[in-house]
């Protein structure tokens, strides 16, 4: 468990959800459910999005198997709406939008 907590929580579900059940029990640990950092930061200082077919698995297993556990998201805009809309998240309580577009947001959230 130690060795995980070294590794980002979204390379750890990705990797061992689903592999067999005591792995998957591993995974769905609220220290690596409870905080998300769902885009791709680099140290020069731009964001990105998870490349496709990892966002596809979060979106249609991942997220909706530990979404009681979520309590915060940091999301960049071009899958925010995808990741908001592919389940509910009823103990999210901090939400961190990066790269925002006001116009996008106002449609979004209006």
């Amino acid at each position: 468990m130690n060795i995980l907590k070294q590794i980002s929580y979204v390379d750890v579900l990705y990797s061992l959800i689903g592999v067999n059940k005591r792995l998957n029990n591993i995974a769905h640990d609220r220290i690596f459910t409870s905080y998300l950092n769902l885009m791709i930061s680099c140290s020069h200082g731009y964001i990105y999005p998870l490349p496709n077919p990892i966002l596809d698995r979060f979106c249609f297993q991942i997220l909706p198997e530990i979404h009681d556990n979520i309590q915060w998201l940091n999301l960049e805009s071009s899958s925010m709406e995808r990741i908001l809309l592919s389940t509910n998240y009823p103990n999210l309580y901090r939400l961190g939008l990066y790269d925002l577009d006001i116009e996008k947001a106002k449609d979004f959230f209006t």
